[in-house]
């Protein structure tokens, strides 16, 4: 089988130690020439062919040298030996004896003198300098870590002459940046992405206008974009992906995983080893800082309603904020160029997990790049072109994190001031998610002041969210005006339908958030009555359309910012 999977097996079995010893030196020696071998032919002689690697198999029994009999059973070679063999020797003479005799065969006088300390002769033995395993630079990558050569990613904006202009999809133009870092660091080789074979549908083609997949296996006549050498990195196994990844960055590289929302949680133990070694290595001063952990989220819930139900489930997020403050940063950035200001500033930073949600789909763009980049800098702010609130206190705050839910809020925000344009509204965007928690418990955390100041002390909070709605009231739980937050997101309805109706299902649609307002603010009055009414019909006239058209009402699909109001 190992054979098959294109290795050069080499096997070392048995049981008695010494003999073992022998034959595991023999098998590293053979393998270290083999390895030899195969990088002469290839960087000398030129031959590029898929080579047979060594890999030892190591055949021992479990528990291989430790009790192989107690209290009758027998450990050694058995499932026992993998639980903890001696439970309590203190209080069991015969069991202190076997604990003693183990730990003395391994025949510690022979190693250490009679201060405790490793004899010089032995230290002698150990490699010198960065031969040294621990001192090795390859073990510790942030000594050779070299920073990106970037462009400016302001030369990639969309163009925004107004709010609400249609877009190409934020992945499609993200995608030529991404191209430009792989080009401009081709020849320090020291930037990949990686994927589950996702890397066209994520909208991320402009790669392959410089690189190509790397691929070293036989090709077919129609297959596109595989080479000896490349710079993406895919296989449809989002374990081998995260285990590139992490080997590239902790070897002194920086590179971005790209993946459908839904199907990151494949490596959710993998992403937790990782955070928690970012924890412990940054209190080590002798352990250099590495690049940050990228992770491009596409194809999110919101818009997988072609894939369907199995498709669609935005908790990875939920996940990552479980770890330290100190190392998890979560961006949901509402259009394309505030996505290509958060991807700038996440390639440049060191030794996080940044996790990055964007749409493929067309959609919205709101922002110009020069007020993108001032909002991302920011992480979240008032909308001040949306709001109608200036110089008084609003009476609702209408507030969004995520491309869908701001296209949603800003939809019920425009009914609202059409048909109620009395009501005061403040519509707040959220792109860094970890600005909801107090400074106390994230270093990207507003304080209570500037919390109160965007979100009011007593006004009705209604938080459109792209994710599980609890984790906005986990984050904002100590605020003083929590109570009066309502938050509309993913509550796992779906199935194969259309965009809006994905919303409809959630309660996250425009219709829902402005009967959400009207619920929680009394001065709508007999307007807000008439109007709640009205809206209650137009979800009934969508459902309706949506099964016989199979597509979503011209109003919703050709709705724009503003055209209501001209």
């Amino acid at each position: 089988m190992l054979r098959g999977y294109g290795w050069t097996p080499y096997f070392v079995e048995g049981h008695e130690p010494e003999p073992m010893h022998q034959a595991m030196a023999a098998a590293l020696d053979t393998a270290v020439e083999k390895i030899k071998e195969i990088r002469q032919n290839a960087r000398v002689r030129g031959n590029i062919a898929r080579p047979r690697w060594p890999m030892i198999v190591l055949n021992s029994p479990k528990g291989w040298t430790g009790p192989k009999v107690v209290d009758g059973l027998q450990i050694e070679g058995t499932f026992r030996s993998h639980q903890v063999p001696l439970s309590d020797p203190a209080s069991h003479p015969e069991h202190l004896k076997l604990l003693e005799d183990w730990l003395k065969s391994y025949r510690p006088q022979e190693l250490f003198d009679a201060q405790g300390r490793l004899k010089a002769e032995l230290a002698e033995l150990a490699p010198k300098g960065e031969r040294r395993m621990g001192a090795n630079p390859h073990a510790n990558g942030g000594i050779l870590l070299r920073d990106l050569r970037m462009p400016d990613f302001r030369d990639y904006a969309a163009a925004v002459p107004a709010p609400g202009v249609r877009g190409i999809g934020d992945t499609h133009v993200l995608g030529p940046f991404l191209r430009d870092v792989a080009k401009l660091n081709s020849e320090q080789r020291n930037f990949r992405v990686f994927g589950p074979d996702e890397t066209l549908s994520n909208g991320l083609e402009a790669l392959f206008k410089v690189t190509n997949r790397q691929w070293d296996a036989a090709t077919v006549a129609n297959d596109e974009f595989l080479a000896p050498a490349g710079r993406v990195m895919e296989m449809l196994s989002e374990h081998q992906c995260e285990g590139w990844l992490e080997g590239y960055l902790l070897t002194g590289r920086h590179g971005l995983f790209n993946c459908y929302e839904a199907f990151i949680h494949i490596v959710d133990s993998m992403f937790n080893q990782h955070a928690k070694w970012l924890k412990v290595t940054s209190g080590l001063p002798w352990r250099r800082k590495i690049a940050s952990l990228n992770y491009l989220l596409a194809s999110h819930v919101w818009r997988q309603d072609h894939n369907g139900f199995t498709h669609q489930d935005p908790g990875f997020i939920d996940h990552v904020v479980n770890k330290k403050a100190g190392v998890v940063r979560v961006y949901l950035p509402p259009d394309a160029n505030c996505l290509l200001s958060v991807m700038d500033h996440c390639l440049r930073s060191r030794h996080y997990v940044n996790v990055v949600v964007a749409g493929k789909h067309p959609a919205p763009q709101w922002l110009t790049m020069d007020a993108a980049v001032k909002h991302c800098a920011e992480g979240i702010g008032i909308w001040q072109w949306a709001s109608n609130d200036q110089g008084v206190r609003p009476d609702v705050v209408m507030a969004c994190c995520g491309d869908v839910p701001t296209l949603e809020t800003l939809a019920a925000v425009s009914i609202m001031r059409e048909r109620l344009p009395d009501l005061k509204i403040r519509v707040v965007n959220v792109v860094d998610l970890m600005k909801l928690q107090p400074q106390t418990e994230h270093p990207h955390g507003l304080s209570d002041t500037d919390f109160d100041e965007l979100f009011t002390k007593d006004k009705p909070v209604i938080f459109a969210f792209h994710a599980y709605p609890w984790l906005i009231h986990r984050l904002t739980y100590r605020r003083a005006n929590h109570d009066n937050i309502h938050v509309r997101g993913y509550k796992e309805e779906g199935t194969i339908t259309t965009p809006f109706d994905m919303t409809v299902l959630n309660d996250l649609d425009r219709f829902h958030l402005v009967m959400d307002t009207i619920d929680r603010v009394p001065r709508t009055g007999e307007k807000g009555i008439y109007l709640k009414q009205q809206l209650k019909d137009k979800l009934i006239e969508h459902k309706q359309y949506i099964d016989k058209n199979g597509e979503d009402l011209p109003e919703i699909r050709n709705w724009q910012w503003g055209a209501s109001r001209q």
